[in-house]
């Protein structure tokens, strides 16, 4: 693929163009990682999944009058890790 050369705006901002976005598997409203490289390099990537569980506390607050027990919430995140 060849090089883009892209510009920067008065803001500090940097518009990739729909093709590096393909090329990047990134979609429209996805979130970007960017990691920092030696040699004033930077890697992009589509942001990864982390399995943190403060990102899932909270998610499902109000959507049931259940509440569950210990036992519950434990074979509900064996199952989840479990793929099932």
């Amino acid at each position: 693929m060849a090089l883009a050369s892209l510009t920067v705006t008065r803001k500090g901002q940097l518009t990739l163009r729909k093709e590096l976005l393909q090329h990047l598997g990134i979609q429209p409203g996805q979130r970007v990682d960017v990691e920092v490289l030696p040699g004033g390099r930077l890697e992009l990537h589509a942001e990864r999944a982390t399995s943190e569980i403060s990102r899932f506390i909270g998610l499902l607050a109000g959507r049931s009058g259940h509440v569950a027990n210990l036992d519950e919430l434990n074979s509900a995140a064996a199952q989840g890790w479990a793929g099932r």
